[in-house]
């Protein structure tokens, strides 16, 4: 089955000094750093032609010699063939059976170091490792083992991944391709892997960020052997090895990797550290993350201001920058209703200079996006919960789907509806017509659409912990891990359920309560008001027009145009 999610041009995105529309933000919360002791791995998967759906593969036994056919995730071209394994673990979505959770990012990097005959893509790598790893340290091995036999098909990527333990951050990039007697002997890709230290948080964004890490410390790093090797071979390093910046040298920031790309992570610290990012104030980063100081790198990862609880990082992910500099219902493009929200592509030109728009965490081209959380404290069976959601975070809810689940929610399946075919069914297409909707007026209709999240979410929260303890003692009581499994299979299709009828009420809520740009009264109870003569015609409705600074820009720009012009008798 063809999986589509985004069109890179590494070249182009990653060479050029302007900013393009660059896909897919992560948040890694180590155990320490989360209010309930679990470790958490935010990822938006921004694209204009992924379509929102949830992957779920159960546990399978497979026959000696099995094969398994390779798809490039970006484009569904068949890419090979590798050996199967004789039994993969249950995966949901980027997390599976065992906790583990894999996501990703891409930077690109240098082009020339991406490898034509490669098989495994960087999608592969996710889900086929998912099948086959129990922990982030396996995961990081399988990758490594994959990207050797079989080659790697992609550009740049950094990579998310955590068990519910250890957290790490994971980059890796090919290493072209040099043909010999048929054979690529640049085979495979160089790689660095550091934990993210308990307590703290880490965060990418399409920029590579592995900075100098250390080259004695397997508990806290791994490395291909040749990281460093290759890249003096390659001329992209001189000097001591202790001195090697694997993002120096494999994917030099340029002004779209700070703008487009840092902004993000700088955004993300900046919320969860309350205006620290690590040792400094945030806002001594903000020349760097804004494109003017290229020397003033942000720290890998740092400690939050407190400890982070689940809702507070799902909010980061929507994120616009508001209250900074970049805050985007702030400056022209936000139009006369403040919309965060800039057609693509990104960047465009006009009297022959280069301009660009900001592009934040949250992004109206998301095909899906998460927050999984592994709990340490719970067994397998009930502890991994993938909060899964579609479309532009800052507009939509996530609902839990617990990774051991026996099925999967109707409204978010693989194969109901496409990019390409609507179904009245689907998720996907539900939010994102009440999203578009929002965007015609935003900063009237964005506060209703919170108030559903806010509401969903927390009520959520509290079911989950009930949910967890039924699903527990049926463990601990009784050893009966099926009759466990079953109690959060079905809360999981229940709830997600729930989130879709809750989401179909809002659009006709929103349709009826700002049709044609007015706004309808409503009484405390919700109802709209009507006449009060016992019929259903609508108390006339609030007209809000324009805000002053919208007005005062249509006078600037047009002079006397719309002047209203008055007649002596």
């Amino acid at each position: 089955m063809t999986l589509l999610k985004k069109l890179i041009l590494a070249a182009a995105v990653f060479l050029s000094a302007t900013v393009a529309a660059l896909a897919c933000s992560n948040v890694i919360v180590t155990k320490g750093a989360s209010k309930d002791g679990s470790v958490m791995v935010t990822y938006s998967a921004d694209s204009h032609v992924l379509y929102g759906q949830l992957y779920y593969r159960p546990a399978r036994l497979y026959p000696a010699g099995a094969m398994l056919d390779i798809y490039e995730w970006d484009t569904g071209k068949f890419l090979g063939q590798i050996e199967q394994v004789p039994y993969t673990y249950q995966t949901t979505g980027n997390m599976n059976e065992h906790q583990l959770i894999i996501t990703e990012t891409t930077f690109g990097g240098r082009p020339e170091l991406y490898d034509s005959t490669g098989i495994v893509d960087y999608g592969a790598l996710i889900y086929v490792t998912l099948q086959r790893a129990r922990t982030a340290r396996e995961a990081i091995k399988t990758i490594a083992s994959l990207v050797e036999e079989y080659g790697y098909a992609s550009y740049g990527e950094s990579f998310s991944i955590a068990d519910k333990n250890e957290a790490w951050i994971m980059e890796l990039i090919g290493k072209g391709t040099e043909m010999k007697n048929g054979k690529n002997v640049n085979k495979g890709a160089v790689w660095v892997a550091v934990r993210i230290p308990d307590g703290y948080i880490c965060a990418h964004a399409n920029q590579s960020r592995i900075d100098k890490f250390p080259l004695n410390d397997p508990k806290n790093c791994m490395y291909s052997k040749d990281v460093i090797s290759f890249a003096k071979e390659k001329g992209y390093f001189k000097g001591k090895d202790k001195d090697f910046s694997f993002c120096d040298a494999y994917a030099p920031a340029d002004f779209s990797g700070l703008r487009a790309c840092e902004a993000r992570v700088w955004s993300a610290f900046n919320i969860l550290c309350d205006g620290m990012i690590g040792e400094k104030k945030a806002e001594e980063y903000l020349g760097f993350a804004m494109g003017s100081d290229p020397s003033g790198k942000m720290p890998l990862y740092v400690k939050p201001s407190e400890k982070i609880g689940w809702k507070e990082l799902a909010d980061v992910m929507r994120d616009h920058y508001e209250g900074t500099p970049m805050d985007m219902t702030m400056d022209m493009n936000a139009g006369m209703y403040r919309s965060p929200y800039r057609l693509c592509p990104l960047n465009f030109d006009i009297d022959g200079e280069t301009y660009f728009n900001e592009r934040p965490l949250a992004t109206q081209q998301t095909g899906f996006w998460m927050l999984g959380q592994a709990r340490s404290w719970l067994p397998d069976e009930i502890g991994g919960i993938l909060w899964f959601g579609v479309d532009d975070a800052a507009n939509s809810a996530l609902t839990p789907i617990y990774t051991n689940t026996a099925s999967v929610p109707e409204c978010f399946r693989e194969g109901n509806g496409s990019m390409t075919e609507y179904s009245p069914t689907s998720a996907f297409w539900l939010f994102n017509r009440v999203a578009n909707f929002a965007y015609l007026m935003y900063d009237y209709i964005h506060p209703e659409i919170d108030k559903a999240i806010d509401g969903f979410e927390c009520a959520t929260l509290e079911q989950v912990a009930k949910v967890d303890m039924e699903a527990l003692e049926q463990i601990e009581k009784f050893n009966d891990y099926d009759a466990a499994i079953e109690i959060v299979s079905d809360y999981t299709v229940a709830r997600a359920q729930e989130l879709f009828d809750t989401w179909q009420q809002l659009d006709r809520f929103l349709l009826v309560k700002f049709i044609d740009g007015n706004v309808k009264k409503q009484n405390p109870d919700g109802s709209f008001m009507d006449n009060g003569h016992g019929m259903k015609i609508p108390v006339s409705p609030d007209r809000p027009g324009y805000s002053d600074e919208w007005k005062k820009k249509i006078k600037e720009e047009s002079g006397d145009w719309f002047k209203f012009k008055y007649f002596n008798k």
